[in-house]
């Protein structure tokens, strides 16, 4: 498979909603996650990526006016032991309970279909990172309508043991802009993963839609030790 540049794949996509990226740094020493929201409505636009914990949750930027807080407002990420779970939803809280009752990832998800926002049936994205005694795997699934059907759901799980350095996965909801919005399709596409956290958080924001982005959340975490580094940006700053 190609190995793609993700700043170009981003760039050239003025419109692919929501997006997880995990892989490995290219020193080798970092599991790395990033997670963005994208929006095009004053709705989704009015939210900021604050900290919860060791994950963060979306709020709103001007309560005053959001409107329908179902779908946006949720906690894209959180950490249950050595698992680092990022989803595109509220089914972060169903996989870290899941996990929690000793389910695996795909087990967790099975209670979950995309998400009810006719017609375009937004596809649920998710991942989970497993950093333990110096080794590393993660996982990424997606649930998604067959073809705009609502009546069925396709699940496709992608499973990453031991990910060599420099590689990354990224997957996100559509394939471009559209109405209705066109899922994504096929495997996680290959991406390179290069640099410290600083330039890796820049190279990703900047090369997102400057009129669609939101927010956008990053962290390295050293695969010896678990600690971690985390960087968020806002586009709406108070």
């Amino acid at each position: 498979m190609k190995k793609n540049d993700l700043a170009e794949l981003l760039k050239n996509n003025a419109y692919p909603g929501r997006g997880i990226v995990i892989g490995k740094s290219d020193d080798g020493k970092y599991a790395v996650t990033a997670y963005f929201i994208m929006g095009r409505s004053e709705n989704s636009r009015n939210r900021v990526f604050v900290t919860e914990g060791e994950g963060i949750r979306t709020e709103a930027f001007d309560p005053s006016k959001m409107q329908d807080p179902s779908l946006i407002i949720y906690a894209p990420v959180r950490v249950l032991g050595n698992d680092t779970i990022v989803t595109n939803g509220d089914q972060t809280d169903t996989v870290y309970e899941g996990m929690g009752k000793h389910l695996t990832f795909e087990q967790s998800l099975r209670s979950r279909e995309f998400e009810p926002d006719a017609p375009n049936y937004t596809p649920r994205i998710s991942g989970v990172l497993h950093v333990e005694n110096g080794n590393y795997d993660y996982s990424m699934s997606i649930l998604k309508s067959a073809d705009g059907d609502p009546s069925s759901c396709l699940r496709y799980t992608f499973a990453y043991e031991n990910p060599k350095a420099g590689d990354g996965r990224f997957i996100h909801t559509y394939m471009n802009d559209g109405n209705p919005l066109p899922s994504f399709e096929g495997e996680p596409e290959l991406v390179g993963i290069e640099g410290n956290i600083e330039s890796f958080t820049a190279k990703v924001w900047e090369a997102l839609n400057p009129d669609n982005k939101v927010s956008l959340f990053v962290r390295f975490i050293d695969i010896e030790t678990g600690k971690y580094e985390t960087r968020i940006m806002n586009k709406n700053v108070k």
